[in-house]
């Protein structure tokens, strides 16, 4: 039924009960778990003021991707066929955009479970991916 399950990580704290709930499912269903964090090219910090360049804000950004794909990774059953891949681009768009490029059958992701403020001022990457998804997915929310 999945043969193919997108798991996408930000390297947020909590990220492991992402992670083992996508190992399950793949294990259930002999899939093959797709690990994606995206490198956010969107420079939030261009002010003079801030101290970063967009080049260093990229380089940043393309440092946390690659350690949040390791930390997942040391998470997941060592046995549990796995595919890695770092794309850059704004995170909803990137990770939708892999889903209508590769063959994925689910995707799996965390959930911070923002509300209030929060939720209007940071948005949620989640809820985008659910509401516009060709694909079943399952959040889960991360622990603190």
């Amino acid at each position: 039924m999945y043969d193919d399950i997108l798991l996408p990580t930000d390297g947020s704290d909590g990220i492991d009960a992402a992670a083992e709930h996508a190992a399950t499912l793949a294990d259930r269903f002999d899939a093959t778990v797709h690990v994606l964090s995206v490198v956010d090219t969107r420079n939030r910090f261009e002010s003079p003021t801030s101290g970063l360049s967009p080049e260093a804000w990229t380089q940043a950004e393309r440092e946390r991707a690659d350690t949040a794909i390791d930390g997942t990774l040391a998470v997941l059953p060592d046995d549990l066929p796995v595919e890695t891949h770092r794309r850059e681009g704004v995170p909803r768009r990137e990770i939708l955009g892999f889903v209508e490029n590769e063959p994925v059958d689910m995707i799996v992701m965390g959930t911070h479970g923002r509300t209030g403020l929060d939720h209007y001022f940071i948005g949620s990457v989640a809820e985008q991916v659910v509401r516009k998804s060709p694909v079943p997915v399952v959040t889960v929310r991360l622990s603190e």
